[in-house]
């Protein structure tokens, strides 16, 4: 994008936009340039009438037979072959359910006894902080356990392999500045050095195509770029390399080989369905897929394509508008295939320049240390409001408008 690119200019990409179309099908608030969505995404318009329909329907006249004539029971499975798709797996390898932070803790404990030789698990010291906690409480869990980080403030990847690592867990795009890593890449890294790979795909998957590949297991979040809905289940992929030979350690009645026989003891289900625990929470599903829909008619190389664009666009636009010395450090690979679809900026006042924008229309998020944090939606995120998001930043910055006392109270939740 040419530096000093007009408004005019960005609606007339927009007009050209081949994704312009989704927009329609979310509500937005008017007045705001939502730049959240690597955190919560937007509500997707037929989410209430699929979440009503499940709840006077499905519930309300047909009662408990819905477990059969809606599909209620198979709702992990199905659900999951629907995201499948969106992270480049087949058939019967993902399943949908629980949280991030439990699906963790099952494919890390359901891995480990396939290295029963190697008692080192390698974690990003600077991914997202339930993935180290998950992994912290595995190893007490387990028992003799080294967990040995990587990162900014540890040891690089090639050095922390060795014969003695089990596992690898880490995030394709991180949280906090929005690098990306070669997944294909890191994976053959971390399999040649005899250990399994996994990955945890939060801030990619909807965001741009992703290919799971050879890497052994992942999980991931529905709420941000797939639009899920706050609490949506989360997923996991198994590959099926080590379906039938992999435990669920949380293992319950809806992943028992034949729950209807009532056994007294556990008997792993054929597949991944064996990762299933609980009861699915009917009404998040039924959100869930609600987005699904949507996903289904959506082009991935487009939706990366737009990525690109509108996160170019931010930076290019930023490094016109605010001048040097207002304390705005780009955190974000400039190259963009180097980043996902996400760009994060450091400040010494991060804090309060979020919450100055937010008064100005434009909702971004601030992570500790000083990350100020833009999440791009290519669904329903244009061009224009790039230019918007852009031109309120440079103003909040030269203006010292962030200086107002109370935009340094903190929230709680930020």
């Amino acid at each position: 994008m040419p530096m000093g690119v007009s408004r005019a200019e960005c609606q007339d990409l927009d007009a050209k936009d081949p994704l312009r179309g989704f927009r329609e099908e979310f509500s937005l608030p008017p007045g705001v340039v939502y730049l959240l969505g690597n955190s919560l995404g937007a509500l997707p318009r037929h989410t209430p009438e699929r979440v009503a329909r499940t709840v006077e329907t499905e519930w309300g006249r047909h009662l408990g037979a819905s477990w059969n004539t809606a599909g209620w029971w198979d709702m992990p499975q199905s659900t999951g072959d629907r995201i499948a798709p969106l992270i480049g797996a087949g058939p019967g390898e993902v399943l949908a359910g629980d949280s991030t932070s439990v699906n963790i803790f099952k494919v890390v404990t359901a891995a480990l006894p396939l290295r029963p030789e190697r008692r080192v698990i390698v974690s990003d010291l600077d991914n997202f902080p339930t993935d180290r906690y998950v992994v912290e409480g595995a190893a007490r869990a387990l028992g003799s356990y080294e967990i040995r980080d990587i990162g900014e403030r540890g040891r690089s990847l090639a050095d922390a392999l060795d014969d003695g690592v089990a596992l690898v867990l880490l995030s394709q795009v991180d949280y906090r500045t929005g690098a990306a890593r070669d997944m294909a890449a890191v994976t053959e890294q971390v399999q040649a050095a005899g250990a399994l790979m996994v990955w945890d795909l939060c801030h990619s998957a909807g965001a741009m195509p992703v290919r799971v590949g050879e890497a052994d297991f992942a999980v991931g979040c529905t709420y941000k770029y797939l639009n899920g809905g706050p609490g949506a289940p989360a997923y996991l992929y198994v590959a099926p390399r080590h379906q039938d030979d992999v435990r669920n350690p949380l293992s319950g009645w809806h992943g028992h080989a034949a729950p209807f026989d009532f056994e007294s003891h556990y008997r792993p289900a054929p597949g991944v369905r064996r990762f299933a625990t609980g009861s699915p929470p009917i009404l998040s599903y039924a959100a869930l897929n609600a987005s699904l829909d949507i996903w289904e008619r959506v082009d991935l190389p487009e939706v990366r394509a737009k990525s690109l664009a509108l996160t170019s666009l931010f930076i290019d636009l930023l490094d016109d508008l605010v001048a040097p010395g207002l304390g705005l450090a780009l955190a974000t690979p400039r190259d963009p295939e180097r980043r996902g679809s996400q760009v994060s900026y450091r400040h010494p006042h991060g804090y309060p320049v979020v919450r100055a924008l937010a008064d100005r229309g434009v909702i971004g998020d601030y992570r500790e240390p000083d990350f100020v944090r833009f999440g791009f939606a290519p669904l329903y995120l244009r061009h224009v409001d790039v230019y918007d998001a852009a031109t309120a930043l440079a103003e909040v910055l030269g203006e010292e408008r962030w200086r107002d006392e109370r935009y340094a109270r903190r929230l709680t939740v930020t």
